[in-house]
């Protein structure tokens, strides 16, 4: 089973600026999409962003022209850059990978999707 590692989080002022990146374990072949979701406390975990390995892109209305998501398939790794921060912006990020591939060109296997551990990102006012 693989596994996703998250880092970038912190605490920022409302118009800052943040990057968060997410590994996959090597032991992943390819993800088809990978994608950035978060929950505030109190709230329903909620989609920010995703792209699938062709790069399209689809972003939560509340991100849009603020979020920037992007992805290397050859180290199976998403980021998710956050520019213009608010308040409200203020979750724990979890990153999504949907369509988990493991094995080889020749020979693949499909796997579970995944979730990672999450990432607090703060944002004061």
């Amino acid at each position: 089973q693989g596994q996703l590692v998250e880092s970038g989080g912190g605490l920022v002022q409302a118009g800052g600026s943040l990057r968060l990146s997410c590994a996959a374990s090597t032991s992943i072949f390819s993800i088809n999409t990978m994608g950035w979701y978060r929950q505030a406390p109190g709230k329903q975990r909620e989609l920010v962003a995703t792209i699938t390995s062709g790069g399209n892109s689809n972003y939560a209305y509340s991100v849009k022209g603020r979020f920037t998501i992007s992805r290397d398939n050859a180290k199976n790794t998403v980021y998710l850059q956050m520019n213009s921060l608010k308040p409200e912006d203020t979750a724990v990020y979890y990153c999504n990978a949907a369509g988990v591939w493991y094995g080889s060109t020749n020979y693949r296997t499909s796997g579970s999707d995944l979730w990672g551990q999450g990432t607090q990102v703060t944002v004061s006012t």
